[in-house]
């Protein structure tokens, strides 16, 4: 088959084109054939080894995608050669090979069909940066209820779309940050409330002044750098942040001493943290969210599977959603 190899920690650009042979399915496993396979910026930092696995070279990336299962090992029985399927959540793209591949070898348990009406280019993309969604609004044991307030920083990228929506259906007044107008716009269509300019100097007084008399109650943060100082700021008593990403960098002086007396708190996501049975719940009650409200997920640009190097280096624009490569 062909695959994209990573053969060092140097960055997507190094990556090779080649021929390997297919992987084979053990105990409880399937042989996916790749259709789509979706790119996220985990991706990206693991090949610079700036994300805690540290995979056998040579590896192949990519978590997300959808496939038609072509063999099944011992003691499978949930999927049967034919059926197509998306992948939930699993090791494939971190510790074993991943779905940038012409096949991939991942646990039947972690396999979910897709839902009924959405195309295979919706569900390539959603299920790793929805279930990371899904775990920043729930992992404080209480979900965002109708009139707090969720802010979302990068509300135009994956994870960021699916906090929109899924912060929606939980009836929670929703401020997005964005700095493209284009997508800006594109969000208030998909939900929000209010979207700002994170770049704007004016910023908190922006934010504050739309929710008055409100406080922001729960953020999900994609972004930190000097942003989060400002992000905390705008917190209300017992205001929960989930951080996600990092795309602006580290965190410049910061001021602990702005936690105090509001009982604030921050919090990591680890979407790893997922068992298979979770994922799978978790799974369903997002799709049945997005389906009740007629929502779906956002697709920004499917690349050809000879264009992958292309295909990160949008993803590093900040796309509008997710980005695809088509497995040919």
């Amino acid at each position: 088959m062909r695959a994209w190899l990573m053969e060092s920690f140097e960055g997507v650009e190094k990556l090779r084109l080649a021929e390997v042979p297919d992987p084979q399915p053990g105990p409880g496993e399937v042989q996916l054939e790749m259709h789509l396979a979706g790119l996220n910026p985990a991706d990206a930092f693991l090949a610079l080894a700036q994300y805690p696995a540290k995979p056998a070279l040579p590896h192949i990336l990519g978590r997300d995608g959808v496939g038609t299962v072509r063999a099944v090992g011992e003691g499978v029985s949930n999927v049967q050669v034919g059926d197509v399927a998306g992948i939930l959540r699993c090791d494939a793209g971190v510790e074993a090979w991943g779905t940038l591949a012409g096949r991939t070898v991942v646990p039947a348990a972690s396999l979910a069909a897709i839902p009924a009406g959405w195309t295979h280019e919706q569900m390539a993309g959603a299920p790793l940066v929805f279930l990371t969604a899904w775990q920043a609004l729930a992992q404080w044991g209480e979900l965002p209820r109708e009139g707090q307030v969720v802010l979302v920083t990068g509300a135009s990228g994956g994870v960021g779309v699916g906090s929109v929506l899924l912060a929606k259906s939980m009836g929670a007044t929703v401020v997005g940050l964005s700095r493209n107008p284009e997508k800006s716009e594109t969000v208030r269509q998909l939900g929000a409330d209010f979207v700002f300019d994170p770049g704007d100097p004016a910023l908190r007084k922006k934010v504050m002044a739309a929710i008055a008399p409100r406080k922001v109650d729960f953020v999900v943060d994609s972004v930190a750098g000097p942003l989060f100082s400002q992000i905390i700021a705008m917190l209300g008593y017992g205001g929960r942040i989930s951080v996600v990403g990092r795309s602006a960098g580290t965190v410049p002086d910061f001021n602990t001493a702005t936690l105090f007396f509001r009982r604030n708190r921050i919090g990591g996501v680890a979407v790893a943290d997922y068992t298979p049975e979770g994922a799978q719940s978790a799974w369903a009650e997002i799709v049945r969210r997005l389906d009740a409200m007629g929502r779906r997920p956002v697709v920004d640009q499917v690349f050809p599977f000879a264009d992958v190097k292309q295909a990160f280096a949008r993803l590093a624009e900040g796309p509008m959603g997710k980005v695809l490569v088509k497995v040919d």
